[in-house]
């Protein structure tokens, strides 16, 4: 089965493709909805393009200047593919609104023949992205682009039937507006989610307060504080903190360590953890540094 990086190559290639399609199909039918199809698909294309190097970054080795690898070059990657479908979104928005004022004529029947083909290259690319697993942010990212995409065709496909059958030519620009919100909707919640792994928020779905009730219920451990859980990327977490233990406690660290790391990843997903155990008794004097 194609990894990550093969399928956004993949994906890429045949973007592209599309890409010329609309552009030339834009041109000559003069409908501004399948010139605006065609810049989502230039975003696509550099959403795909950086995803795809970003997915190859993430292969490499950590080294002794990045010690957690290059996890975070997808996340960056995220970030920027969302930023440019608001640019685009924003661009297609003020031309619609020139258009509104003076419509143009449309030649229906190219401006439907070439939104179908695009709807058809993007569905397929959608499904080739859906197959890698939900939590690679980077990836995601890449694939609001392409449904975003598809969406998008669609429109241009039902507004070239409307025109072809009524002359109604400032549907065209109509659509436009309907793409530019479709780009903005599809872009917001990776911004966000992006952001919070950029300042090394608590993951998405992760209660801080719940993780260390659970962590205090476990057999041997008193007290739990100055806890962090952030995430290296989308799907990859990390926790650190000091877990107060009993003093019948230190000669069974390991049992301990063992059973709060299943805990952390089977119930909250975070593989990277590091906890420093302190006695009850002399507190930090006694303190023992381990990390699972």
């Amino acid at each position: 089965m194609p990894n990550a990086s093969q399928r956004l190559r993949l994906a890429f290639t045949i973007s592209c493709m599309v890409l010329i399609a609309e552009l030339l199909g834009g041109f000559f039918s003069n409908s501004l909805a399948l010139l605006s199809d065609a810049a989502h698909v230039f975003t696509d294309i550099l959403s795909l393009g950086l995803a795809w190097f970003a997915s190859v970054q993430a292969l490499r080795p950590p080294t002794p200047r990045r010690t957690f690898g290059f996890h975070r070059a997808g996340i960056l990657a995220a970030l920027v593919n969302s930023v440019t479908l608001v640019i685009a979104a924003l661009v297609i928005t003020w031309e619609a609104i020139q258009r509104l004022q003076s419509p143009r004529h449309v030649d229906s029947v190219l401006m439907l023949s070439v939104a179908v083909v695009g709807m058809a290259a993007n569905l397929y690319v959608a499904l080739v992205l859906h197959r890698e697993p939900g939590e690679n942010l980077n990836v995601r990212s890449a694939l609001l682009h392409v449904v975003g995409d598809a969406l998008a065709s669609a429109a241009v496909i039902v507004g070239g039937i409307v025109i072809l059958f009524t002359n109604l030519f400032f549907v065209d620009p109509l659509l436009s507006v309907l793409i530019a919100v479709i780009l903005v909707g599809g872009a917001w919640s990776v911004v966000l989610e992006a952001i919070n792994v950029l300042m090394e928020g608590t993951p998405t779905g992760v209660s801080l307060e719940k993780l260390i009730g659970d962590m205090r219920a476990m057999p041997g451990v008193l007290d739990v504080h100055d806890v962090h859980v952030w995430s290296l990327a989308a799907g990859i977490h990390a926790m650190s903190g000091h877990v107060v233990v009993e003093d019948r406690a230190l000669s069974e660290i390991s049992l301990v360590l063992r059973m709060l790391t299943e805990l952390l990843a089977e119930k909250y997903g975070i593989d990277h953890v590091t906890i420093q155990f302190e006695a009850h008794e002399c507190g930090l004097a006694c303190a023992i540094s381990t990390e699972r």
